[in-house]
This record gives C-alpha cells, sequence and structure tokens, in this order.
C-alpha cells in the first residue's frame, strides 16, 4: 500500500470509508476489507455507524497499531460542553483510547473556524487523537485553520472526482504541506457508468472505477473507496499494479465540468472556490 505523509503522518494513500452504510453492511464487508489489505478506515459521527466499525475490527481481530482510523465531529457538537464529550463517546464506540485523525466535518455557519480549531486543539493536547484535520474547508477557511491550529493540519478532506478535480485547493494545500483526501471518489457511482475510463480500464485490463482511483493516488491524493459488497473489495485495492500514462491522466482530467459538484448542503458548506 502505498502511503501519502503530511506533517508527521502517514497516511495509506488508498482508505476504505463506510458512509450510507448500515451497521449490518459494514460488519459484513470489514474483514473482507481487511483480508483484501485494508488498514485505512473512515468513518464520522453523523454516520452513526462508529459502533459497528469498532465491533467488527475487534471481532476480526485486527491489530490497533496497524491501523489508521478516522472520524469526524460534526457540526451539532461545535461547543465547549459537547465538543470533547463527542468525542470521548466516538472513542467509546471504536473500542480505541484515540483515533489517527480527528476531522471537523463541515464548516458550517454558526461556529466561527477559530473556536472550531480550538476546541481540535484541546482533544488533541489531551491524547484523543494523534492527529488533526479539516473536511469541506474552502482555501481561506483551510489557511485559517492552518495558521490558528497549534497542531499540524494534516489533511482536507473534500469532494473530489473527475467532474471536480479541485485543482486550485489542491494547489493551495500542497504548498502549505496538507494532504488532500477525496471522498465521493466515484461521483455517486458515475465514474464506473463513464465510458471514458471503461475504455482506458480495458487498455490495462482494470474496471473504470480501479482507474478512478488510480487516478486519484497516482496524484499523490488519498482516495477513499466504498462497497458495501465483500467481494466487490479485492477490485477496489487492486490499483497499485499499474500506472496511468499522461495521456491518460490527462484524458481523465478532461472530464471536469462547471457543474460537477455533488455535495453542498446549506448551512454546511463553505463558499466553494472556483
Amino acid at each position: 500500500m502505498l502511503t501519502v505523509t503530511a506533517q508527521g503522518a502517514e497516511i495509506p494513500a488508498l482508505g476504505f470509508g463506510v458512509f450510507r452504510m448500515t451497521d449490518a453492511e459494514v460488519e459484513r464487508v470489514v474483514p473482507a476489507a481487511l483480508e483484501a489489505g485494508f488498514r485505512h478506515f473512515d468513518t464520522a459521527q453523523i454516520y452513526q455507524n462508529e459502533t459497528a466499525l469498532g465491533r467488527a475490527l475487534e471481532r476480526a481481530g485486527a491489530r490497533r497499531d496497524e491501523l489508521f482510523l478516522t472520524t469526524k465531529v460534526w457540526v451539532d457538537n461545535y461547543s465547549e460542553g459537547k465538543f470533547a464529550a463527542s468525542v470521548d463517546e466516538s472513542l467509546e464506540k471504536l473500542k480505541v483510547d484515540r483515533v489517527d485523525l480527528l476531522l471537523l466535518h463541515w464548516p458550517a455557519d454558526k461556529v466561527p473556524v477559530a473556536e472550531q480549531i480550538a476546541m481540535l486543539d484541546a482533544v488533541k493536547a489531551a491524547g484523543k487523537t494523534k492527529f488533526v484535520g479539516v473536511s469541506n474547508q474552502n482555501i481561506a477557511q483551510m489557511r485559517e485553520s492552518i495558521e490558528r491550529s497549534s497542531a499540524p493540519i494534516v489533511t482536507n478532506q473534500v469532494e473530489l472526482h473527475p467532474y471536480l478535480p479541485q485543482r486550485t485547493l489542491v494547489a493551495a494545500a500542497k504548498a502549505a504541506g496538507v494532504a488532500v483526501t477525496a471522498y465521493y471518489s466515484m461521483a455517486d457511482g458515475a465514474v464506473p457508468q463513464d465510458r471514458l475510463p471503461q475504455q482506458i480500464g480495458a487498455k490495462y485490463g482494470k474496471s473504470a472505477a480501479q482507474i478512478g482511483l488510480r487516478w486519484l493516488v497516482q496524484q499523490g491524493l488519498i482516495a477513499l473507496s466504498k462497497t458495501a459488497n465483500p467481494a466487490r473489495v479485492p477490485e477496489n485495492i487492486a490499483i497499485f499494479d499499474f500506472t496511468l500514462d499522461e495521456a491518460d491522466m490527462a484524458a481523465i482530467a478532461g472530464l471536469a465540468r462547471p457543474d460537477g459538484r455533488l455535495v453542498s448542503p446549506p448551512g454546511l458548506a463553505p463558499d466553494w472556490d472556483a
């Protein structure tokens, strides 16, 4: 497994996300993910499946020192009275003493970024997470987070796929030494159905989904993959035995479009960068 290094954190370049997965699905697929070689698992308080993930990892006998666990604090917990307590609850559900990476899930519009970062710093100082980061922040917010945080911001997790390559944000993050983690990497199922990655995949003997994931990690990004079907897990991780040529990388990048963004909930999302 390739890794991405940022601010002292060594993060597996391909993660396994459990967004919109039921407890039963998580507990069924996680053992297959471990067997296939996944060690980076990404969840969040709002997903309501931290307990299932913790239980599945424990039952599968996963070694804690081999795992990279990420969770995210939900916006309703952005207050002095709730933030730390919510993190304690997440740790209890995940059956760990600390997570490897704790993220602010959305910037939202009610609590200033500076206050969010102060609360994140406090739980980091208390030893509840090894590293901290942000999610769904625009460039200005990311820069403010970097400036105000006493601990290094190691990643900004954002929607990123061929239709929304986030070039400006990626460049700003790399200049600041911050890794970019891509969620919705399959554009909610659009990438596997797209003729171009299908055609490119035929050349390499790979699926369109594998091409999409390879395109992300080959840029030095962290990609989150997802499937609830244990039989599909080996396909998701089999992206490290080939390299896309420059023409194919450029062709996939050419799928970018102005209306490529899929996730922008009002009240949570910032003013996005062009």
